[in-house]
C-alpha cells in the first residue's frame, strides 16, 4: 500500500499544511516538490491542476510533497505577495531532502507556484514550470535558473500568452523544453487528461 501523510512542517510563518504521496507502485526513485497557484485567487494544493501534475509525477515514480502557503486552509500566517511564500518552499523542501536524502529532485509549480519554484530549484536537477504567468515580468528568476527548465503551457493561456512565453523561451540558454497542450484557458479547461500526460512525458529522472 502506497504511503500517504498529512502533516504539518515548521514554516517562517507558522505551521504549513502538507501531503505527501508516494508513487501507487514501488519505492519512489525520486522526490518531488509541489506548489500551488496565488492564494489570493483561491490557489490551494488541492486546485485541479496540482493534483494532476503531482499525480502525473508520481506514475513517474516521484515521492510528492504538496503544501499550503502561508494564510491557506489550514497553514499560518498571511499572504506576503510572494516572497515570504518562497521561504516556505525552501521550508518544506528542507523536509522532503531531509526525508529522502538519496533521491534526485524535482521542483514544480503551477502558476504563481511556478514563479515560487523557479526561486528555489538550485539543488534540483529540474524544474517544472507549469502555466508560467508572463504578465508579472519577472523572467529574469527564469535566467538565473541553473538547472533544467521544462515549461508545460496552454494554447490558451490568458496569464501567459504563447505570443508572449514562446520569445522569452527562446531567449533562455541551457537546458530547457517547452510543452504546449491545447486546452480552453489557463487551467487547461477541456485537457486535464492531456495535460496529464504532458506530465507523465516528460520521463523519470535518470538515477
Amino acid at each position: 500500500m502506497r504511503r500517504i501523510e498529512t502533516l504539518f512542517i515548521d514554516g517562517p510563518a507558522g505551521r504549513l499544511e502538507a501531503i505527501l504521496e508516494e508513487p501507487d507502485s514501488g519505492a519512489p526513485t525520486e522526490a518531488a516538490l509541489v506548489c500551488h497557484p496565488h492564494p489570493l485567487g483561491g490557489g490551494t494544493m488541492h486546485n485541479k491542476v496540482v493534483h494532476r501534475l503531482a499525480r502525473g509525477l508520481r506514475q513517474l515514480g516521484a515521492v510528492t510533497l504538496r503544501f499550503n502557503f502561508r494564510g491557506v486552509n489550514l497553514s499560518e500566517g498571511t499572504h506576503d505577495n510572494g516572497v515570504g511564500e518562497v521561504d516556505d518552499a525552501r521550508a518544506v523542501l528542507a523536509v522532503l531532502r531531509e526525508r529522502y536524502p538519496d533521491l534526485p529532485l524535482t521542483v514544480s509549480g503551477f502558476s504563481f507556484g511556478s514563479r515560487i519554484a523557479v526561486q528555489v530549484c538550485p539543488g534540483a536537477r529540474r524544474v517544472v514550470l507549469v502555466g508560467f504567468p508572463t504578465v508579472y515580468r519577472q523572467f529574469e528568476i527564469l535566467e538565473r535558473c541553473p538547472v533544467e527548465r521544462i515549461f508545460i503551457q496552454s494554447t490558451n493561456d490568458e496569464y501567459g500568452p504563447r505570443l508572449e512565453l514562446q520569445p522569452v523561451f527562446d531567449r533562455l540558454w541551457g537546458a530547457k523544453s517547452l510543452h504546449w497542450v491545447e486546452a480552453q484557458d489557463h487551467f487547461f479547461a477541456g485537457a486535464l487528461p492531456e495535460f496529464e500526460q504532458t506530465v507523465v512525458g516528460i520521463g523519470p529522472l535518470a538515477i
